[in-house]
């Protein structure tokens, strides 16, 4: 049986009521926000060295890690949108902070990092970023997620409202991968801010072999004459013709698609028009928690962003996926208060909240 199949990802909640719920679809098909949720514990680190932060982050859940990796595969998810811009992707000491982790709770023995890159060559980004030193110190593999299998979900696009197939990570869905997304800090030209979820929701679906967005001088093109004719990438589907679909495509795929550990790098972060185009931010400090969503809803209060305007997590919390609820949000280590920066918001920010309004 497929892990699709065995899953039961529902398509009629993605796409028989598209039309309907692109309306407002967390108030139609789901509980009130916060309704019934237990406090939530997410760790708060600072400091100077990005690997040591990184590991002070995650010290506190060593024993509920340990027990929740079990005998399963650990997939480190870094987010590498772009293969030759280093500000936009994850830091190799950020992953040699997680692996140093892994190792001190006796964790390190199957581990693999995987992506499936925007732009190109998931190994090419992974060498031109320092991650091939990785593996002559770990037990760990480098993998590109569009050379592995693959299962067919649905998405929607508000200009027709019809499914459209993508091809997602069979890696990253499978219940035997504990899939940690190691994301950076970042603002986003589409949906605000990109934190863990996006990370994993945009890097599971795939690209067709020979799909690349670089021409042969390295230069980045929408329309790279480098790329094999015909080639596809299904991430390209999920943005749904506007604000509206991509953020209900976003909520509706992360019931299935979301990380089982959310790491968030903000040593650096980037503001401005992120996720590629940004500036770089000096933050210093790092978001962890086995709730995704508590995650990232601390990572957007520390970039000084409003959180009722970043349409898929206000969507997901309504759906009952994680805490989004401050309130029940307890923080390990440092407090929020101490360290929210005011990141500049990309141009189009407030073209992007049209989600807040009915479709018309």
């Amino acid at each position: 049986m497929s892990i699709y199949t065995r899953r039961n990802f529902v398509k009629s909640s993605l796409l028989g009521g598209a039309a309907l719920t692109l309306v407002n679809p967390a108030n139609i098909l789901f509980p009130a926000k916060g309704q019934g949720k237990e406090v939530t514990n997410v760790s708060v680190s600072t400091g100077d060295d990005r690997a040591d932060m990184v590991f002070r982050s995650l010290k506190p859940f060593s024993g509920q890690i340990k027990e929740a990796i079990g005998n399963r595969l650990v997939v480190l998810k870094p987010n590498n949108v772009l293969l030759y811009v280093p500000l936009a992707c994850t830091h190799v000491e950020t992953l040699e902070g997680i692996l140093e982790f892994l190792k001190s709770i006796g964790k390190l023995s199957n581990v693999i990092i995987a992506e499936s890159s925007a732009s190109g060559s998931a190994l090419e980004g992974f060498s031109n970023y320092g991650y091939n030193s990785l593996t002559a110190k770990y037990p760990v593999k480098l993998i590109d997620l569009d050379n592995e299998s693959f299962e067919n979900m649905y998405v929607t696009d508000e200009r027709d409202f019809r499914p459209h197939l993508v091809r997602v990570s069979s890696v990253i869905l499978d219940p035997d991968s504990y899939v940690v997304s190691v994301a950076r800090m970042k603002t986003h030209n589409t949906v605000g801010a990109t934190l863990s979820l996006k990370n994993i929701v945009f890097g599971s679906p795939i690209k067709d072999p020979g799909f690349t967005l670089y021409n042969e001088d390295k230069r980045f093109s929408e329309s790279a004459k480098e790329s094999r004719p015909g080639a596809v990438s299904y991430k390209r589907l999920l943005h749904g013709g506007g604000f509206h679909a991509v953020n209900y495509n976003m909520a509706m795929l992360a019931q299935k698609l979301h990380p089982d550990l959310a790491v968030i790098d903000g040593h650096t972060g980037m503001e401005h028009n992120g996720p590629t185009l940004g500036t770089a931010v000096d933050h210093r400090v790092c978001v962890a928690s086995q709730d995704w969503l508590a995650a990232d809803r601390v990572g957007v209060e520390l970039m000084g962003i409003d959180f009722s305007k970043i349409g898929y997590l206000n969507y997901c919390s309504n759906m009952g996926l994680g805490n989004a609820d401050l309130s029940k949000i307890k923080i390990v280590g440092e407090s929020i208060k101490d360290h929210i920066r005011q990141y500049k918001l990309p141009d189009n920010f407030e073209k992007q909240t049209v989600w807040m309004n009915p479709k018309t």
